[in-house]
């Protein structure tokens, strides 16, 4: 994940640096509990997964696992005896930790057979600082997988030698909560299907956009909802995408080429069948790894994938003939690493359903828009460029079930926007970055039993400031900026009443300056400040946690709605 750059020649050789120069940074931390004010160790405000009344039957997946090599690290899995479903929830836990030294932020993922249950990255060590990180997802969706026996795999790939000496240890648990009383089990997929690297799991590279994730599937003949969740981490050249620019300036911008658009694209049997948009994760290492002590990025340290709605496709699905579901990444420029989950509802009312598409607008690719202002002179390079991107569409389609005949339209509303200003000089190298990414989405089921509608809004807004300076003294400043933003509004009607609604706004903002003498020696960082502020809130309740950071140590917790 380190190959990309703001710019090949500067940003690249600086990041290669700070891999060295951590060893001797300073204040260590140990967070005894979850917020440690004064501690520089990972920590984020994400809202832990809630946990009902009954006592959970805990499975061990792989406990205090040393990952210090690139073998994945197999495990067994069996259902737990004493709780044998239906579950009221599935929780997976991951504790993970990396010992003081060098090392690389690192890609983390956790196979049971071929299916994804874990995506994040690891944090990043200092030579007093050892940092230790805990996730958790709520699993209850895939509760199909968990019902037999099986092998599993984590695969956390690391280099350890002389020079990265950072061993990574992880533990990984499922918890399964039984119903209550008299409790009606919560409607789950019935059949998880995943698009991965093979039966044991893994990914699979996205270099360029004719490359694709592929499975073809034998599909049971009675689906009623089907849906894909989009996994597409960006990794060496795309690592900073939202960095590049036009292959034509690319050169005498140092940076990467493609332009700053990245999208995944789904299609079945060749058909598009829905859009993806990219997330701009940003790991522990990312532009500057003083950033992100203590407060990892947004979703660093746990991907949240991307739901595609395909249930239009439903009828089409259940015809008895195999299919073909596949990912590319338009623009990807070497790589994504990909994953996919394919999610079933099956009709309990009858063996087989019939349907059919109806209508599908969805173009098989975007047609971004580039704007290049830019002025070429001796003193250097400055304007701007910009990349826009607009997306609309609108695919129908029906099965007749057990109970009637139902109806589903997917609409959606993608707008991608961004611009970037250049001020580059023999002596300064400015990038400033504005993006943002805005999703409407409108679900429309109509049956028997009357219509319902789900409207859901996502959007990733981002910028970047990094600005490196040499004084006129030799010495050199490089300050980095960084604003982004997760932001899902979802409204659920039945009937035109409100069954639910939900806002999740998580939001990190941090800013480092990178100090180095007139040899270019680093000499240390100043003015290191960050925050975090994580909102949930739904007709029941809300919860609401800032936290703040200067000098890499915690300095506040604020607690609002809880």
């Amino acid at each position: 994940m380190k190959s990309g750059s703001i710019s090949s020649k500067l940003f690249f050789a600086v990041a290669l640096l700070l891999t060295f120069i951590l060893e001797i940074s300073v204040v260590p931390g140990f967070a005894a509990s979850r917020y440690k004010i004064g501690s520089s160790n990972t920590v984020t405000a994400d809202r832990l997964v809630p946990r009902p009344s009954t006592t959970p039957c805990v499975v061990q997946l792989f406990q205090n696992v040393a990952f210090d090599d690139f073998n994945p690290r197999s495990f067994s899995y069996t259902p737990p005896a004493d709780c044998p479903g239906p579950w009221q929830k599935v929780v997976f836990e991951g504790d993970f930790s990396v010992t003081a030294g060098r090392q690389y932020d690192r890609t983390a993922n956790i196979w049971l057979g071929a299916t994804n249950i874990y995506f994040g990255t690891t944090a990043e060590p200092r030579r007093t600082l050892s940092p230790s990180w805990h996730v958790e997802t709520d699993l209850t969706d895939y509760s199909a997988v968990f019902t037999s026996p099986q092998s599993g795999q984590a695969d956390i790939g690391n280099l350890v030698n002389q020079t990265y000496t950072g061993i990574i240890y992880g533990t990984a648990t499922l918890e399964f909560y039984p119903l209550s009383a008299n409790q009606k089990a919560p409607r789950t997929f019935d059949a998880v299907l995943a698009l991965s690297a093979g039966p044991n799991g893994g990914t699979v590279g996205l270099g360029s956009s004719s490359d694709t994730l592929s499975q073809t599937l034998s599909l049971p003949m009675n689906i009623d909802e089907a849906y894909l969740d989009v996994l597409a981490q960006s990794q060496s050249n795309d690592e900073f995408w939202y960095t590049c620019v036009p292959n034509d300036v690319a050169s005498e911008l140092q940076s990467c080429g493609n332009t700053a658009f990245r999208e995944t694209e789904v299609s079945i049997d060749g058909t598009p069948a829905g859009v993806a948009p990219v997330y701009p994760w940003i790991y522990t290492g990312g532009i500057d790894p003083y950033l992100w002590f203590p407060l990892a990025g947004v979703q660093t340290l746990n991907f949240v994938p991307y739901r595609v709605n395909l249930t239009p496709f439903a009828g089409l699905l259940s015809d008895g003939q195999p299919h073909t579901v596949s990912l590319s990444v338009f623009n990807a420029d070497n790589y994504f690493s990909a994953t996919a989950n394919l999610l079933l509802l099956l009709d309990h009312n009858a063996d087989q359903v019939t349907g059919g598409l109806t209508a599908n607008t969805l173009s098989a690719n975007p047609n971004p828009i580039v704007a290049e202002h830019l002025k070429n002179n001796a003193k250097g390079v400055n304007g701007t460029v910009s990349v826009t991107s607009q997306r609309s569409f609108a695919i129908t389609g029906y099965v007749v079930t057990g109970t009637g005949r139902v109806e589903t339209t997917v609409e959606q509303a993608i707008g991608f926007l961004n611009s970037q200003k250049f001020n580059i000089t023999n002596t300064a190298y400015v990038q400033n970055i504005k993006q943002s990414t805005i999703i409407n989405s409108w679900t429309t089921q109509t049956s028997n039993a009357g219509i319902n509608l789900t409207y859901d809004q996502q959007t990733y807004p981002l910028s970047v400031l990094y600005s490196y300076k040499v004084n006129p003294d030799g010495t050199s400043a490089q300050l980095a900026t960084i604003s982004q933003e997760y932001s899902d509004q979802n409204t659920v009607q039945r009937n035109g009443k409100t069954l639910s609604s939900t806002i999740i706004d998580d939001k990190v903002a941090p800013t480092d300056t990178l100090n180095f003498d007139a040899s270019g020696n680093f000499t240390g960082n100043t003015g290191q400040a960050s925050s975090q502020d994580f909102l949930f809130k739904n007709l029941l309740g809300c919860y609401d946690v800032t936290l703040t950071a200067a000098s890499n140590v915690l300095t506040g917790v604020l607690k609002g709605c809880q």
